[in-house]
């Protein structure tokens, strides 16, 4: 029950903080330091044009109500629209967005704060200020920001917070941070993880939180060593973030990155690929995990990754659109051909094993009243509770069950896969969309329905490389079509279940399941 605390889960996820830490404080810092940026001088303005406070802050304000995973993911189609209309090369994967969106969450606290702070400065300060001669940004710098300082200040501080809490979230768009620990942490049941990354989040916080409030202590007493301390403090950051965009922008040799998504299969074959990769070319290999579906096959085709393992259907329905199913042979041909000519996409190699979507239930009532087809589910659905994963309902699979099967439920549930088949198993939904290789079908005691009338196309998992990568490293992909149909869905599900359901990471089973390829 409390095997998450085993001293070995801990060491292998301890193992990644300085990774996953530094460059959730990098991204935080640098959206604290351009939203202050910003923010500061926006604020002295608008407090000068005092008619415009109300509608620049009310902007910032709708800003600020955008969901913070929303405002993350729009950021993605946006950065590359942008780079399309101007032609400048934009990464619209990873940093950047996350950077971008970030910085626009930190504008309102600082904003408001600055606006509400010099609007409290005493008017006979200013008169008295005025009376002396003092121009008006003399009267600025030397008064009225040094009295608004405890206000702006706190604002910043309320910014921190909320730009290192919501950086977490920047996983799914392809940012390294501390939301990895949690993301895959509870895909995998890995709570160990999941700790690590929040209370390592709650500790930068408090710390950087602590920090500014000791900065504001120094330059309120004028202390001379308090303001060296300062000066190194800031020297200090900003060589350690230009040697990181440095590091990023000029090493010639970058290392391959694999993609994965955001369920526990994806992380097993994401540690195959890259110990197989490793194992052959001593190359060193990142991966960038956690991803959206159109996320991930964005930073393909961007070469934003080199590489991940995606399924047939998938590219099919989401990424083609397509909505007929001629049959397996047929849609892995006109996939290959697709992402081939369309998107210098290469695929690699069929990996042997596919994992399809399908509807599940608990076999107990699928006996109870006798559905073994999701045209009997059809009877039944009115009165029925579905749970999904979150990207399911919108995808044109469930699209084309509706249709095919005139399925209606009484409600439908998104919630994470993690936590979907807990839920039927306490019988808090009826189905749920289950994927075919997932061991924890038969550890709950599910049942796959039959898909009769062939709503959902065939999943042959495929792994696909960018088409920069094809061009840097020619023999890699050589090197990786030996995987061609070496494994099998019964293997695939054998390795799920050891993470899944016997707390065993994605790395220690990939590296079993190498040596028995090997």
């Amino acid at each position: 029950m409390f095997s998450f605390l085993s001293s070995s889960v801990f060491k292998e996820q301890i193992a990644y903080l300085p990774e996953y830490f530094s460059a959730h404080l990098w991204i935080t810092l640098v959206s604290l330091a351009l939203g202050l940026f910003f923010a500061l001088p926006l604020g002295i303005w608008v407090s000068q044009k005092k008619h415009l406070a109300p509608l620049v802050l009310g902007l910032a304000g709708v800003i600020q109500t955008i969901p913070s995973l929303a405002l993350l993911a729009i950021m993605v189609p946006i950065l590359a629209f942008f780079e399309s209309w101007s032609g400048i090369p934009i990464p619209s994967i990873g940093a950047l967005p996350a950077v971008v969106a970030l910085t626009l969450y930190s504008i309102l606290p600082i904003l408001r704060n600055t606006v509400t702070g010099l609007a409290g400065t005493d008017k006979s300060v200013l008169e008295a200020a005025d009376a002396v001669g003092m121009t008006k940004f003399q009267r600025l710098c030397r008064i009225e920001l040094p009295l608004a300082l405890p206000v702006i200040v706190a604002g910043l501080r309320t910014s921190t917070v909320w730009v290192v809490g919501t950086a977490t979230l920047s996983t799914p768009i392809g940012a390294t941070s501390l939301g990895n620990f949690i993301f895959s942490g509870l895909q995998t049941r890995n709570f160990t993880a999941v700790g690590i990354g929040c209370v390592s989040a709650a500790i930068l916080a408090l710390s950087l939180d602590g920090l500014i409030r000791w900065q504001e202590a120094q330059l309120r007493s004028r202390s001379k060593t308090g303001r060296v301390a300062i000066g190194f403090i800031v020297l200090g950051l900003v060589f350690w973030l230009s040697s990181t965009l440095w590091n990023l922008s000029f090493n010639s040799r970058q290392p391959i990155r694999v993609g994965t998504k955001a369920f526990t299969e994806q992380y097993i074959l994401g540690e195959l690929v890259e110990q197989w990769i490793e194992a052959d070319t001593g190359r060193n290999v990142v991966q960038v995990s956690s991803l959206g579906s159109t996320v991930a096959f964005d930073a393909l085709k961007e070469d934003q990754i080199d590489l991940y393992v995606d399924y047939t259907g998938t590219i099919w329905a989401t990424i083609m659109g397509r909505e007929d199913s001629p049959g397996r042979k047929k849609i892995f041909q006109e996939v290959r051909n697709y992402l081939h000519k369309q998107h210098g996409i290469h695929l690699v190699s069929s990996l042997g094993f596919e994992n399809s979507y399908a509807l599940a239930m608990r076999s107990d009532k699928s006996k109870e009243l006798r559905i073994k087809n999701i045209s009997d589910l059809s009877l039944f659905s009115p009165m029925m509770v579905i749970g999904a994963d979150i990207e399911f309902f919108s995808r044109t699979e469930w699209k084309s069950l509706v249709s095919v099967y005139s399925l209606k439920f009484r409600e439908r549930r998104s919630m994470d896969p993690g936590l979907m088949y807990q839920a039927v198993q306490l019988r808090d939904v009826d189905v749920v969309s289950a994927f075919s290789t997932d061991a924890r079908i038969d550890a709950y005691d599910l049942v796959i329905l039959n898909d009769d009338k062939s709503a959902i196309p065939p999943y042959d998992a495929v792994l696909l490389a960018s088409p920069g990568v094809i061009k840097r490293e020619p023999n890699l992909l050589e090197d990786l079509s030996a995987l061609s149909g070496r494994l099998t869905a019964s293997s695939m599900r054998a390795a799920n279940l050891e993470v899944d359901l016997k707390s065993r990471t994605p790395k220690k089973v990939a590296h079993d399941w190498l040596l028995r390829l090997r």
